[in-house]
């Protein structure tokens, strides 16, 4: 019985049967890569002697792929994009200092980035690289040296950092506000007036919506089988904020998120401070089990914690 060769691929195949795969021609492959026809021919055919498979079926004038061909290119396309992300990390390291963090859309944008530049302006030399996810991402990822995540203090490893818990309030456009008060829109004094208005929901199939839901909130409130005029499910968090910014409705805002769009008076807690309701998630600082200690890291470490600790006065817990 034959046995297949078990030794590690070599890159340089891959590359060229990457690109055979996604052009599906040898000539336009060797002239990406720079190379003959015949030396991009040479490396497939060596790459389906390694693999005991054909990954094209050649004809005269034209390539596909078969069966085992796609498979390998699902597998090789995010692997040579991993490479080649790495690769510029360590080029652009040896220019410019750069941190590199991980967290989810609704936070980069309304948390983390309309403070960001205040870093920037007294660190100009550090390169901030930000990557947004919803998904959790491995703590052992080479490319990451941040991850900022909002989840269960039983979730988090024991080197993550708190930065502060979740509050939710009611939050709506400041002229839907004075509107109400002035009888030209439905009163919002009560939360039984929210019968009267359109509540904008999240639309978040995880665990989380359980204590984030307008269910929830009018549980709390005394209010448990309140149907509003109309309901609108957005999928993220700064969805609701933007379009109860834009007049559309009431969110339930995360306190954290929008402190800065109450403290302007964008946004108006319609019930007072009074109708905040306290969740067990919280966000969190957690440091990459692959990064570097090193000065730029301390810095924006250091820099977010201090920030975060803002955000707990202004949300009473400290």
């Amino acid at each position: 019985m034959n046995r297949l060769p078990q030794r590690p691929l070599a890159v340089g195949p891959l590359r060229a049967f990457e690109a055979v795969a996604r052009l599906l021609s040898f000539r336009a492959a060797a002239q990406e890569l720079f190379l003959t026809q015949s030396a991009v021919s040479r490396q497939i055919r060596a790459l389906e002697e390694e693999l005991g498979a054909p990954l094209f079926v050649r004809g005269t004038r034209h390539v596909e792929l078969t069966a085992a061909g796609v498979t390998l290119q699902r597998g090789v396309l995010p692997l040579l994009d991993r490479l080649d992300s790495t690769v510029r990390q360590i080029r652009l390291a040896r220019g410019r200092r750069q941190v590199n963090i991980s967290t989810f859309a609704s936070f980069a944008s309304m948390w983390l980035l309309p403070r960001l530049e205040a870093f920037q302006r007294a660190q100009p030399d550090i390169d901030i690289r930000i990557s947004a996810t919803d998904h959790l991402v491995d703590l052992d990822d080479p490319e990451l040296d941040l991850i900022l995540r909002y989840t269960l203090p039983s979730n988090v490893p024991a080197e993550a950092q708190r930065l502060f818990g979740e509050v939710l309030t009611p939050v709506v456009n400041a002229s839907l506000w004075a509107q109400s008060r002035q009888g030209l829109a439905p009163p919002l004094a009560t939360p039984a007036d929210l019968a009267r208005h359109t509540l904008l929901e999240e639309d978040d199939p995880r665990a989380s919506i359980n204590y984030s839901s307008w269910r929830n909130w009018l549980r709390q409130h005394g209010q448990p089988r309140l149907e509003p005029a109309r309901w609108i499910y957005l999928n993220f968090t700064y969805q609701q904020v933007q379009a109860a910014l834009a007049g559309q409705g009431v969110a339930l805002a995360r306190l954290a998120l929008v402190l800065e769009a109450l403290e302007r008076g964008e946004l108006v807690e319609p019930f007072g401070a009074t109708a905040r309701v306290s969740s067990p998630y919280a966000y969190w600082l957690i440091p990459s089990r692959a990064a570097q200690a090193r000065p730029e890291l301390a810095q924006l470490q250091e820099w977010l914690l201090a920030q975060a600790a803002v955000s707990r006065r202004a949300l009473g817990e400290e």
